[in-house]
């Protein structure tokens, strides 16, 4: 290595060999299946209604738990890989999902189907940052590391949309459990390969572990999320929702200043010594904000509006996945052939901003403009997901990649409230009005403040009334939800050059390798053995908890 006064060389880490690439493709099952569960529930809930006869509340609950314990958890099971071995939190992740599964597949009660669930998001939390993680100790060549983060950020994009057209297939022909039981092969599978494809990785020497920081980081995360799903669901800012989120904010400063005070800290300062790694953070947030704020406006619109069956709804949802699964490797690769990483991600949210404004144009009877819209949008959100999550995992010393991995997922999981919670709420405001205006005057007053709800239930009200007027307000209310539709695609699309703007002031001349990542490096970023002299190839081993010998080893 050589170093001058302006920057120093990293020497790319070796190559990936088939060992390495075989166990990625392990390592795709957990990721496609925890985000699968998120959407897998969809077609289920008649049948579990008839089932079991949960309450509004339980059936709310048997939704969102698995949401809250997966975002609860994230960072403290990402710190949890980084001191106690990546490899083992996976598998033990790993049996806690299948065994959860299994309970959920066959529970007898509403209250056994919501603690399987909060057992799945457990498992889900020690799944997504583990694999992570793994990916960026098994792939220490740059270009093969970005490759492969893209393929993950893509597939995890596709597992949402697959999980609730597998779940459609699987209660037509099978009983509402089969959407859970899905999982347990594959579980059983991961169990079985782990072992023999991936190997440990963890902090050498991790310190003592926050113990405190735990139930610090809980309520700091559960409020906001809760608040913010609250105010989606609920199509509006209420009191208890914004008090939630005040306090889920109060007590996040002080779990902040406990990191930034604490040399045992969960989230340790190391991780934003390099300038790119926070502004991944928020902007891989943005790209969630925009990804799922779409997603509550075309789910509905292709069933709500188009009429479509929940099935065959979900089976249209799917034809925008195939312009996402190469949306990621092309940026990936385009970064690789010398494009400026910065541009490649503002041009990925100038694209989703566009698909957006392809959505604004759609009218009451346009399935191909939403299908166009959607795709456009996806594929530009997954460039940025996938560059901002490599430039976030690269930028980060090996030793850290699980809690970078948990920020980075736990991020997500706030832009994606934070998207279902403001555009939908701009999106249900225009709905209201303009239901209002349209039908004042010419329903009940039941009738009318029911139709004003939600589409839903407009449609509902619709099919109770004879004749003329359920025409009138079935037209009148698909015509008012797109109308609020276009109107939200149109903030999306400013929020998205907005976020354009900002990866170009942000990652302006800011690398994408970091401490021990391969590349080029500013002198500022390069970790150090403690008298300022760069990595060598057998402190980065002993920085992955190996020994250089097994550094070394052919196919690594």
């Amino acid at each position: 290595m050589t170093s001058t006064s302006a920057s120093i060389s990293i020497s790319t880490g070796p190559r990936a060999g088939r060992k390495e690439w075989t166990a990625f493709v392990v390592l795709m099952l957990p990721l496609l299946l925890v985000s699968m569960d998120v959407s897998v529930l969809y077609f289920a809930v008649p049948a579990i209604s008839r089932e079991l006869h949960p309450s509004s509340t339980q059936q709310l609950w048997i939704f969102d738990i698995y949401a809250f314990a997966l975002a609860g958890l994230l960072i403290t099971m990402g710190a949890l890989g980084d001191r106690f071995g990546r490899r083992k939190l996976l598998l033990f992740g790993a049996a806690a999902f299948g065994a959860a599964s299994v309970a959920a597949a066959y529970a007898q009660s509403a209250e056994t189907l919501i603690a399987a669930r909060a057992v799945l998001g457990i498992g889900g939390a020690t799944l997504m940052p583990s694999t992570m993680a793994l990916i960026r100790n098994l792939f220490l060549d740059e270009k093969q590391r970005a490759t492969a983060i893209a393929i993950w950020s893509s597939a995890m994009a596709g597992g949402i949309a697959l999980g609730s057209v597998l779940s459609g297939v699987m209660i037509e022909h099978f009983w509402w459990g089969s959407v859970f039981l899905i999982n347990v092969p594959a579980m059983v599978l991961l169990l079985a390969l782990v072992p023999l494809l991936v190997p440990e990785f963890k902090d050498p020497k991790p310190g003592a572990f926050d113990l405190p920081s735990v139930p610090l980081s809980l309520a700091a995360v559960l409020p906001v999320i809760y608040g913010l799903k609250k105010t989606a669901a609920d199509n509006g800012v209420s009191p208890i929702p914004l008090l939630s989120i005040v306090a889920g904010l109060a007590v996040g400063a002080v779990f902040l200043r406990r990191q930034r005070t604490r040399r045992d800290a969960m989230i340790s300062p190391e991780l934003f010594h390099h300038r790119g790694f926070g502004p991944s953070i928020a902007l891989n947030a943005l790209a969630t904000f925009a990804m799922m704020g779409s997603a509550y406006f075309t789910t509905q619109y292709l069933q709500s509006v188009l009429g479509k069956g929940p099935l065959e709804a979900a089976l249209w949802s799917l034809a925008p996945s195939v312009c996402v699964g190469i949306a990621g490797p092309a940026a990936a690769a385009a970064v690789q052939r010398g494009a400026d990483r910065a541009h490649v991600i503002g041009a990925g949210f100038l694209t989703g901003a566009l698909g957006y404004g392809i959505l604004a144009l759609a009218g009451t009877d346009a399935l191909w403009t939403v299908l166009i819209g959607a795709a456009v949008l996806a594929s530009g959100i997954v460039m940025v997901m996938s560059l901002v999550t490599d430039m976030a995992i690269g930028t980060v010393p090996p030793k850290r990649a699980g809690s970078a991995a948990a920020l980075l997922e736990t991020g997500q999981e706030f832009g994606g409230a934070m998207g279902m919670a403001v555009l939908g709420s701009v999106g249900t405001a225009v709905y209201r009005s303009d239901v209002k205006d349209s039908l004042g005057g010419e329903l009940p007053r039941g009738a009318l403040d029911q139709a004003r709800e939600t589409l839903g239930a407009a449609v509902a009200v619709a099919g109770k009334l004879k004749g003329r007027t359920g025409e009138q307000l079935l037209d009148a209310a698909r015509e008012a939800f797109t109308h609020g539709m276009r109107i939200a695609c149109g903030a999306g699309a400013v929020v998205l050059v907005a976020a354009a703007v900002l990866a170009l002031v942000t990652l302006r001349r800011v690398e994408a390798a970091g401490p021990a990542a391969g590349g080029a490096a500013k002198a500022g970023d390069v970790p150090s053995t403690g008298a300022g002299v760069p990595l060598t190839g057998a402190d980065e081993a002993a920085d992955r908890g190996e020994t250089v010998s097994e550094a070394a080893a052919p196919g690594r």
